[in-house]
């Protein structure tokens, strides 16, 4: 039984568990300790010291993000010298921080902003010497670091939870900044580009790279046919821009609000994540039956496939040759669509919405162009299109829905799942069984690879044959389950990776949580994916090779799954990559 201590905080006594933090404490009783570097899913370090409070017996006030609470001790929070040395130290902050707040990314939600008002700073009170540093602008990520406050929130969500270690501390002192490796661009970094940095840094040191301008422009081009796809995860947390609850469905108002802005054709996204599960499923299968290499890993989470090319790139041979569905969606609308509407592949813009700032680098690779073009043209998050929506001045909370555009808009429920952890692999095993034994599912849901741990495992029995599947999420995750299955501690015939905590639904590109709600995102990220199920469960097609759309697309043009049109069009290759300018240096120790 854990030990129980009693501490007074602001005259309440208190009753916790051992070892815990006097801002748990303080949280317990409904007290809020103002702070900017803590996040309960992270590490406490005590950077920032906006935390501090008043412990008797000590002679220095105490960072009480990490500093565990004693029995009998007495805490001050709200002190007159306590408040004064939070003011103290967040007008330091902002004498070192740009004075742009109206222009800025994180305008209105923003931690410091937020808590410069709650200390009631009317006024910047230090004049000194200001940090300068250029913006990185060489990714699907923008690194802004004259905004960084070196809270090191990126540095430890990068680590602790992504495993990538793309971010670190650089200089000393006043000089102290947040760097990748050698200062070098983000592009040529290991950086995944999952933009999950973005959702945890405090201010907007680290965003997305802002595509609205490029995509405004096109749409008012009379020589542009402008054609976007919208992704699953996207409809489940576009509401939340507007003050809807997470979750809630706003899949056909976003249709609207998207010709309302000027495009002209609005396909979904998850047309072709039923089209990903035929060529994926049947690729499962063809291995399975010819003693292809496995397990076979899912291959439509960008942020993982970069992940896998800088850190096991002994697993490439493992990964589906399927494009993402983003990808697979542009080489159809240059390809398929294109002919079949009679128009130039070279005057059609595509933009795709998704909840993932990965998806940004991913159009962008060299090797998505199998339609003679670049498959997408531009990408664009979440945020993005909330912001492009307020821009355009539509009034999304009082837009009627409408349909998405034939002949790429129709999908089944088990498209709209890939937008959650587990999602993916469920869809497939949906299609894979019935491919394989010719008969109709016993039951559709498969809830053993539902759910929020970070690593799900399960077996389905498939004709007789045993399949043994997992599902990751977290790239920390697939670093000890990789680890693992080289150890010959773990084997599978099928795994399901995403970036992403939760999958796609928890994206880099996703809106902002409330200021300072640190303890919500997983209520939060639930409720989205609550969303999906939920939409799931209403369709009246629930699996992918049902989509009679699906059907008629390999009638029309690609004829068959894994055959030569889908394997030119929606397949593709990966390759190991170093960081750039690192690789001659190992390369006579690492073979390439």
């Amino acid at each position: 039984m854990t030990k129980q201590i009693t501490l007074t905080i602001d005259g309440q006594k208190v009753t916790v568990p051992a070892g815990t933090t006097i801002m748990q404490a303080a949280d317990n009783i409904g007290l809020h300790i103002p702070r900017l570097c803590f996040h309960q899913k992270l590490s406490s370090i005590g950077a920032c010291r906006v935390c501090v409070v008043e412990v008797a017996g000590m002679k220095n006030f105490a960072p009480s993000c990490c500093t565990a609470a004693t029995d009998g001790m007495v805490v001050k929070t709200n002190s007159q010298a306590v408040r004064k040395a939070r003011r103290d130290i967040v007008e330091l902050i902002l004498d070192n921080h740009p004075r742009d707040c109206q222009i800025c990314e994180r305008n209105n939600n923003c931690d410091l902003q937020e808590l410069a008002n709650t200390l009631g700073i009317r006024e910047f009170t230090y004049e000194g010497e200001r940090k300068r540093y250029a913006v990185d602008q060489s990714a699907g990520i923008t690194r802004d670091p004259e905004k960084c406050i070196t809270c090191g929130k990126c540095v430890r969500v990068c680590s602790e939870i992504q495993g990538v270690n793309a971010l670190s501390y650089a200089y000393r002192g006043f000089r102290t900044t947040v760097l990748p490796a050698f200062n070098m661009p983000i592009k040529d970094s290991v950086c995944i580009n999952c933009g999950q940095c973005t959702l945890f840094c405090p201010t907007a040191a680290i965003t997305e790279t802002d595509a609205t301008a490029d995509v405004w422009r096109n749409l008012n081009d009379p020589a542009k046919t402008v054609i976007v796809q919208i992704a699953p995860a996207v409809r489940v947390a576009l509401g939340e821009g507007f003050g809807f609850e997470p979750g809630v469905d706003k899949t056909y108002e976003a249709v609207t609000a998207l010709r309302l802005m000027g495009f002209k054709v609005v396909f979904d996204t998850q047309f072709s994540a039923d089209l990903t599960i035929m060529e994926e499923g049947h690729e499962l299968i063809h291995r399975l039956k010819n003693n292809g290499k496995l397990p076979m890993i899912t291959s439509c989470s960008p942020g993982w496939i970069k992940f896998c090319e800088h850190f096991h790139p002994e697993f490439l041979g493992n990964l589906s040759t399927c494009k993402s569905p983003q990808q697979m969606m542009g080489a159809l609308i240059k390809t398929y669509y294109a002919r079949k509407m009679k128009i130039d592949p070279a005057n059609i813009y595509s933009v795709s919405i998704m909840p993932c700032t990965a998806k940004k680098f991913e159009a962008s690779r060299p090797e998505m162009n199998a339609s003679g073009y670049q498959d997408v043209d531009a990408v664009l998050t979440t945020r993005e299109l909330i912001k492009m929506i307020k821009q355009a001045g539509i009034k999304f909370n009082e837009l009627k829905g409408s349909e998405f555009d034939n002949p790429m808009g129709e999908s089944t429920g088990a498209a709209t799942i890939f937008g959650v952890s587990g999602g993916v692999m469920e869809a497939a095993l949906r299609t894979a069984y019935e491919v394989i034994t010719g008969q109709a599912l016993p039951s559709i849901d498969f809830k053993a690879v539902r759910g929020f741990d970070g690593i799900k495992e399960a077996s389905v029995d498939i004709a007789g044959t045993v399949i043994k599947v997992a599902v990751i999420y977290g790239m920390a995750n697939v670093h000890k389950v990789f680890t693992e299955m080289e150890q010959g501690k773990r084997s599978y015939h099928f795994i399901e990776v995403m970036t992403c905590p939760g999958g796609c639904m928890g994206g880099g590109g996703q809106p902002y949580l409330p200021n300072q709600a640190e303890a919500l995102d997983k209520a939060w990220y639930e409720k989205r994916a609550q969303g999906l199920y939920k939409i799931d469960e209403l369709k009246k097609i629930r699996k992918s090779h049902e989509n009679p759309q699906i059907k008629q697309i390999y009638q029309e043009f690609l004829k068959q799954p894994l055959g030569e049109v889908s394997h030119h069009l929606l397949h593709t290759h990966y390759h190991y990559r170093l960081p750039k300018g690192i690789a001659s240096k190992v390369k006579d120790t690492v073979s390439i």
